[in-house]
């Protein structure tokens, strides 16, 4: 199975705390990336730089926009400090997020997508022991995907092993209320109604992936939810 180790970049373009703004937006543009991790003199992350806290401090360029009356009134200083930092800081530090999410060179690559789509964010600093290792991005769980190996040839299982095992999952998943699968030499023909086409092509994936399953047949219809 692989990990965060197997796939992440290793040679990762770092920035100092100091890193005036200015540079940390010609380095992004030269470099062609999205966001850098902030690292002190001992390769420990203290945040993440990405092109979208530079968005705030590049709209501040133009000049200001003033805040709403019940902002400035209901807001708190810390809030309003923060957002100051984002418009107005000249270093890195200023403008960083900090306290970024980072994961292990152990952790596998379910986890990672899982993060990645949870917060809305395309990529992970890799820590080992408090040191920066590498970096984790969407790009890199696709090459990990795309590279991986097929999964091994299933072992031979007989049709009714199959049917009962295809009818087990179907009914885990919580798909089609009449599917009435029929194996034969290791060919499932699929039998029956759903109310959807998303919940055919679900249940055609989900039947592709029984151990044993050599073809698939669909005969499934589609019978709206109201015609039941």
């Amino acid at each position: 199975m692989l990990t965060v180790a197997d796939v992440m970049t290793r040679d990762v373009i770092t920035i100092a705390p100091d890193t005036p703004v200015e540079a940390v937006a010609r380095l992004l543009y030269e470099k062609q990336i999205s966001g850098v991790p902030v690292v002190d003199d001992q390769n420990r992350v203290v945040g993440i730089l990405s092109e979208g806290d530079l968005m705030a401090h590049s709209a501040a360029i133009g000049g200001d926009k003033p805040r709403s009356w019940w902002l400035r009134f209901f807001g708190d200083t810390a809030s309003r400090a923060e957002e100051y930092l984002k418009t107005h800081g000249r270093t890195a530090a200023d403008v960083m997020s900090r306290s970024p999410m980072t994961v292990a060179p152990s952790a596998r690559l379910a986890e990672v997508a899982h993060l990645l789509e949870k917060h809305r964010i395309k990529r992970l600093p890799v820590v080992d022991d408090g040191k920066l290792v590498g970096i984790v991005s969407r790009a890199n769980l696709l090459r990990g995907l795309a590279t991986a190996r097929p999964p091994a040839a299933p072992s031979e299982a007989s049709d009714r092993e199959i049917k009962e095992k295809l009818e087990a999952a179907i009914a885990d998943e919580g798909f089609g209320r009449l599917i009435n699968p029929i194996v034969q030499d290791g060919t499932v023909h699929l039998w029956g109604l759903v109310d959807k086409e998303a919940e055919r092509r679900a249940i055609l994936v989900l039947t592709r992936s029984i151990p044993g399953v050599k073809a698939v047949e669909d005969h499934l219809g589609i019978q709206p939810v109201w015609a039941g």
